[in-house]
């Protein structure tokens, strides 16, 4: 469904990120790499996704945290492929402690990065899209976008920020073509979460899947993690044209996180 269509997807060099560039590439999509990492294992995912999807793909490593790099990378996603046609702002950081507790400047970095990013992406990408009179922009929001979890305070207000930042997208955007639709993980099954199932498991002497259970319960009533697979699938509906008129949702795929 999106040969021949551009996909720009940040933070997409592990991940959520790497699993939604995939999903849009095995659908026919070039794509427009970004993030932090091995300079040799970045190239390696650039150039396997050519290969094993037959599309074409390069990378920017645009800094999250600065607009002009920002808008930079927008720039030269429409020159070297001659449009900017799906839009995915994934890129986001954490830090947790209490109120009283948090530095400023993790605040200030969260909130740039999880937050002001997708605002200054959108900008940059918005002129093209609305000259085209077609664009998908899906922001990579949160459960905790939707609801609240202690010691979290910058990433829970960065991501009910990019759900405010969805509708109003999806409202400008409304009749030129262009959708804008958030997702709203729950639990995703990442090394970092992996990690603290382990720790978890040994801590407590459980066995990793009680351990896994013990996490996940926490918050949703599914025993199940969801996948960066999934989370990619998803992605490749909200830009295909059966989702033309769905616009300034939240699409929550948690577990049933946020509906108890």
């Amino acid at each position: 469904m999106l040969k021949g269509k551009t996909a720009l997807v940040t933070g997409s060099t592990s991940g959520i990120g790497l699993a939604t560039a995939r999903a849009l590439a095995a659908d026919g999509a070039n794509i427009m790499l970004n993030g932090f990492g091995d300079k040799a294992e970045i190239e390696k995912l650039r150039a396997g996704l050519e290969k094993e999807f037959g599309i074409r793909a390069k990378y920017s490593a645009a800094d999250m945290s600065k607009p002009a790099e920002i808008a930079d990378m927008v720039a030269a996603t429409e020159k070297e492929f001659g449009s900017l046609d799906v839009l995915v702002n994934n890129a986001g950081i954490q830090f947790v402690a209490n109120i009283e507790d948090f530095p400023a400047d993790k605040w200030d970095a969260i909130i740039a990065i999880n937050l002001s990013s997708s605002f200054h992406s959108i900008r940059a990408a918005m002129p093209g899209m609305k000259k085209r009179k077609w664009g998908r922009i899906i922001n990579i929001a949160s459960a905790h976008g939707l609801v609240a979890s202690a010691q979290k305070v910058a990433y829970v207000a960065a991501k009910h920020g990019i759900v405010g930042l969805t509708k109003v997208v999806a409202v400008e955007a409304a009749n030129d073509g262009v959708t804008c639709n958030a997702i709203c993980p729950g639990w995703v099954l990442t090394p970092l979460v992996q990690k603290q199932i382990d720790a978890r498991a040994q801590a407590k002497g459980q066995s990793p899947r009680e351990a896994e259970i013990a996490l996940l319960s926490e918050k949703q009533p599914m025993h199940q993690f969801t996948k960066p697979e999934n989370i990619g699938a998803l992605a490749v509906f909200l830009s295909s044209d059966a989702a033309a008129s769905i616009t300034g949702s939240a699409y929550s795929i948690d577990g049933g996180w946020v509906a108890q």
